[in-house]
């Protein structure tokens, strides 16, 4: 027979538990909401700062572990519920009504699979239970119509002013690709581009979302600035690879979130390792740990550390992103991680962020 414990001590080691998605115990996150006798053991209900379906099984096996090294063995039933807050954003500017967060995901050359990233992201979110839209912010390139599987469809307006976001795979998206001629260039100045993106953003009927993911272009030019400006940011998060050109740009997105007051929930390094489908042999095509060491160097998280994988590639090309065509996979599953992750260093941060915002003046040289 297990020993038996009383409720104070079984909730003090709980609530000496550290949640990996928050790096913190579960008593300063503050999510101890219930704790009751349940059989031959206990039930706790815990309340996360991030989206929780799917993850109850596994927290409840880690934290049955910590309670055994503690000499606790009597069986937890772990329930979770989700508690998604509105976090802070720059200073003098207002959460936009209806949209608890806005997560902005960048980098700072292209090629390094930022947009894949976003949408995998996006909707792993809105798989573990989260409202969650997605605006394609890269103006010049805009993809995500068909990660989505939404190229050749348009957006609606009920009163001629305000347009109706289309909806995929449970995720609601708005992109300048819905409104334009897929073929045809957007041979537009700055000024324009920018304009385009506020309104894309200000004039969209988002609805009531837990997160806003903001797909941007790569680079620190107009549209970074513009959205570090107006947009009010709660976090980004940098896509890089392992390869020393790509990681000296990605520093740049980095300090430039930096400098304007945006903080960086951390860093996501893409194409990691590649291995062969034919005989398993893993190579790191792009170099090894070069994302740890940025993440280290800046004192952020590593987010997640993604391979190189052909099936990826496919799934988002055919409008089917891993997290929805292969829910099951490794691949699915690094991507439904590394969402918690970002949720969670995201609910850990204050939500009363200091520090003057500065404004930004960019001249003509």
């Amino acid at each position: 027979m297990p020993e038996t414990h009383d409720t104070t001590a079984v909730q003090a080691a709980i609530g000496q538990f550290v949640e990996p998605n928050l790096r913190q115990s579960l008593s300063e996150a503050k999510a101890v909401r219930a704790l009751e006798r349940h059989g031959p053991g206990w039930r706790v209900t815990l309340a996360l700062g991030f989206p929780v379906e799917g993850y109850a099984a596994s927290l409840q096996a880690a934290l049955q572990q910590h309670l055994a090294a503690q000499g606790m063995t009597e069986p937890v039933v772990v329930t979770l519920q989700a508690d998604i807050a509105s976090h802070a954003v720059q200073r003098g500017l207002a959460p936009l009504a209806g949209i608890k967060n806005v997560v902005a995901v960048a980098s700072g050359k292209g090629g390094v699979g930022k947009s894949t990233v976003a949408a995998n992201l996006a909707l792993a979110w809105a798989a573990q239970g989260a409202r969650v839209g997605l605006l394609d912010a890269d103006i010049y390139g805009p993809s995500q119509p068909i990660m989505l599987g939404l190229q050749g469809q348009r957006p609606s307006s009920r009163d001629g002013k305000r347009i109706q976001p289309l909806r995929a795979h449970g995720v609601v998206a708005m992109s300048i690709g819905f409104l334009v001629d897929v073929e045809q260039p957007m041979v537009w100045r700055g000024p324009m581009v920018t304009s385009a993106l506020n309104q894309l953003l200000a004039d969209t009927e988002w609805g009531e979302l837990d997160y806003l993911v903001v797909d941007m272009p790569p680079g620190t030019g107009d549209i970074q600035l513009t959205l570090s400006q107006r947009v009010p940011v709660s976090g980004a998060v940098i896509v890089t690879t392992p390869q020393d050109i790509s990681l000296a740009d990605a520093r740049k997105g980095l300090r430039m979130f930096e400098k304007v007051n945006v903080p960086v929930l951390g860093i996501i390094e893409n194409m990691a390792v590649h291995v062969c489908t034919n005989c398993g042999h893993a190579e790191h095509v792009f170099g090894a740990g070069g994302g740890a060491r940025m993440a280290a160097q800046y004192d952020v998280q590593l987010l997640g550390s993604l391979p190189l994988d052909a099936q990826v590639r496919e799934e988002a090309d055919g409008g089917r992103p891993s997290v929805v065509a292969a829910p099951t996979s490794a691949r699915a599953e690094a991507f439904l991680a590394l969402a918690r992750r970002t949720a969670g260093e995201l609910a850990r941060r204050s939500r009363d962020r200091s520090g003057a915002f500065p404004k930004i003046i960019v001249e003509d040289t």
